[in-house]
């Protein structure tokens, strides 16, 4: 069986947690596609060019302890914006999408671009401030530091010319910003059996 959950939103809005408890819940393969991003980001910082480290992504490049830090986030947002990167990963990402059992992506694109025909499209989102504060928690430093990141980071993803961060026209909107994780993931699996029957 091939059912396909795309899941949006900006940076730390939870739709990674609610991405990971839906795969658990239905069996379903799980893919952050950020992470892509994040380890084509590690490689331009470690001096390879954007492009080639696109192409050339491994397993291995995806199993680095260092693409959950700000840093990261930063580099990843940055080349997301080089059309000829999102092209590498587009197929990757197709290819995980349609794979047999189901699966689960999520991302800033998955419901525009990666997979417009998923059998289920959320968008998962939160005020900056409240993003911004989950992310200090995770990483620390200093909170006003983090909350310009988040708006710096909001700004490039949602303005770059491929592929902007924006929900899909049938997405179904999740703002978590009241919401507990069992609360956001709740709504989340209801849609998903909703649409399962």
């Amino acid at each position: 069986m091939k059912f396909t959950v795309a899941i949006d939103g900006p940076a730390a809005a939870g739709k990674g947690t609610i991405s990971r408890l839906i795969a658990a819940r239905f069996g379903f393969a799980h893919l952050d596609t950020g992470l892509l991003y994040r380890a084509v980001g590690a490689k331009v910082a470690e001096g390879a060019e954007a492009i080639e480290a696109a192409q050339s992504l491994s397993e291995s490049d995806l199993a680095r302890d260092d693409l959950r830090s700000l840093e990261a986030g930063q580099a990843a947002s940055k080349v997301a914006a080089i059309p000829e990167v999102r092209r590498a990963l587009l197929e990757f990402q197709r290819r995980f999408a349609r794979a047999e059992g189901g699966a689960v992506l999520d991302g800033r694109d998955i419901g525009t671009v990666i997979c417009p025909e998923a059998d289920v499209k959320l968008f998962v989102t939160a005020s900056a401030e409240v993003r911004a504060h989950r992310r200090w928690l995770e990483v620390g430093g200093d909170e006003a530091q983090v909350l310009a990141e988040v708006r710096e980071r909001d700004e490039r993803d949602m303005n770059r010319a491929d592929a902007p961060l924006r929900p899909a026209e049938d997405a179904v909107i999740i703002d978590t910003s009241d919401l507990s994780i069992d609360e956001a993931a709740d709504r989340a699996c209801a849609e998903v059996l909703r649409h399962r029957g």
